[in-house]
């Protein structure tokens, strides 16, 4: 049982990576070819309208997708009672924005925001349509047919946006891509799960659900309402422009991020909810995963840092160089975010998501409170704002540590210990990063395109080093996994072209 599940997670670990670095890589291509065409005001028009958009996303989903995924013996009952559940709310918060579209346009004082909005909002109800075949590939860990379906999703929604942005419609290509995006997906979903709703409810199920997808609920909306709380006040208070540098700093940073927090996030809640019952096995796999995540995080996340001036300019050009100090501060601040959250999976896994719910509270409340002290002793300076925002992650991950030594018995100097590597191999990535910047801006002090290879390229070399002479455990067990999938790949083809079957 444990060698199946273990090469079950393997799998879902292989093809979750393979979705994310896929996607991230399309979303990239597709990002600088919009950042080219569009201006920072119809990225901060957009920003405004995706507020709303991503608060209703979390209330469609409600903590249900969580709850099935949980649940053993799961069957049509389940999973049409929530998906009714799901549609029912999408339409009335559709109805609910979409004549409430104007009073935003006026609390943000741009009139454009009505119609942008109503069309955008359009992806709620596209969501929420495929949030059950969503759970069910989840629970199965199918992650290779969720692999195919958002990268299809993201290179369709991507292609309407770009063609949009070329032929002249400014922001409408951004409201393209995203209600493309959740639109080809439904497709994707239904055709990989075969499920199909059937005319089945009960009220029964929504409260056997209830305590446990509360608290989920709680914490999702919090956790999206601090992540645009910014966004909120820079449109309100600050130039359009700047909201705009804001949310690409922000659609960047996001970027590498969400590709972590998704393979961490998806796969680690999935297996964990599985062995729910046995907390000590949690508490091992949690500390392995934790200590080989950070060895992959924090180098990739510092050096991002670090070439953030010659990045922007590479790929989106001199027009948004604006937004670099608020990409760095972002980096700096969700470093620690995707271990967070798989701290929060086992938490959730194990029947605790009252616990997540209180850490998150704490967490925002910080964020809050540095709100408050900004707006009204420090002038309403940004960078002072996403400060505060770095220790509020920070404190909340320590609180984190100290729930995870209670609950699954693992002490926080074993914790710490696990990250430890992982904070030395990015300390000398970043300082042999910053080293080559500076000899090679000397060299070369108007190219930013050469500084920008050559330092990716030096940080990726001094990885590959440390990881080969210093954790050679971990190289050799990469390495043996590498070689078995070839050895598989030679296997299944030299029987596919075997002539004697």
């Amino acid at each position: 049982m444990g060698d199946k599940l273990k090469e079950k997670m393997l799998g879902a670990l292989a093809w979750s990576s393979v979705d994310r670095v896929a996607q991230q890589v399309v979303q990239l291509v597709i990002g600088i070819a919009l950042a080219r065409l569009l201006s920072p005001t119809d990225y901060g028009l957009m920003g405004m309208v995706m507020i709303f958009a991503a608060l209703s996303y979390v209330l469609v989903e409600g903590g249900f997708n969580y709850a099935l995924v949980r649940t053993k013996n799961l069957d049509d009952r389940y999973t049409n009672t929530v998906f009714y559940t799901n549609m029912a709310v999408s339409v009335t918060l559709y109805l609910i924005l979409f004549f409430g579209a104007p009073l935003i346009a006026d609390f943000f004082e741009q009139p454009r925001l009505t119609d942008i909005a109503r069309v955008t909002f359009l992806a709620i109800l596209f969501n929420a349509a495929y949030l059950v075949p969503f759970a069910i590939i989840g629970k199965n860990m199918d992650y290779k047919s969720l692999a195919k379906t958002n990268i299809i999703g993201t290179l369709c929604g991507g292609l309407l946006g770009i063609l949009l942005a070329w032929r002249g419609y400014g922001v409408w290509a951004l409201v393209a891509q995203q209600t493309g995006y959740h639109f080809f997906r439904i497709f994707g979903f239904y055709w990989y799960t075969r499920w199909r709703p059937r005319l089945m409810f009960s009220f029964g199920i929504i409260r056997e659900f209830g305590s446990f997808t509360l608290p989920i609920l709680g914490s999702s909306l919090l956790t999206v309402i601090f992540n645009n709380l910014y966004t909120f006040l820079l449109g309100k208070y600050y130039p359009i422009r700047q909201v705009g540098y804001y949310t690409q700093a922000y659609k960047v940073s996001d970027a590498a991020n969400f590709m972590f927090v998704s393979i961490l996030n998806s796969t680690t809640y999935n297996l964990f909810a599985q062995i729910h019952e046995q907390r000590d096995r949690v508490a091992r796999i949690l500390r392995t995963m934790s200590h080989r995540s950070s060895l992959i995080i924090f180098p990739i996340v510092g050096c991002l840092i670090l070439i953030a001036k010659p990045l922007f300019f590479s790929l989106f050009g001199e027009k948004w160089l604006a937004a670099v100090p608020y990409f760095q501060l972002l980096c700096a601040a969700n470093l620690l975010t995707p271990l967070y959250q798989m701290m929060g999976n086992a938490l959730n896994a194990i029947g605790k998501s009252k616990v997540t719910l209180t850490l998150e509270v704490i967490k925002r409340s910080l964020i809050v409170c540095s709100v408050f002290i900004v707006f009204l002793w420090l002038d309403k300076d940004i960078t002072a704002l996403l400060i505060g925002y770095i220790l509020a992650n920070y404190i909340a991950f320590v609180c984190s540590m100290i729930c995870i030594s209670h609950f699954l018995s693992t002490p926080i100097y074993n914790q710490l210990g696990d990250l430890i590597h992982g904070l030395m191999i990015g300390g000398v990535c970043g300082l042999t990063a910053w080293g080559m910047s500076h000899l090679v801006g000397m060299i070369f002090p108007d190219n930013l395109y050469v500084a920008c290879a050559t330092v990716a390229a030096t940080a990726f070399v001094t990885y590959l080093l440390l990881i080969r002479f210093v954790f050679k455990d971990l190289w050799q067990s990469v390495m043996s996994l590498l070689q078995s999938k070839i050895n598989i790949g030679k296997n299944t083809q030299a029987e596919n072209d075997d002539p004697t079957e």
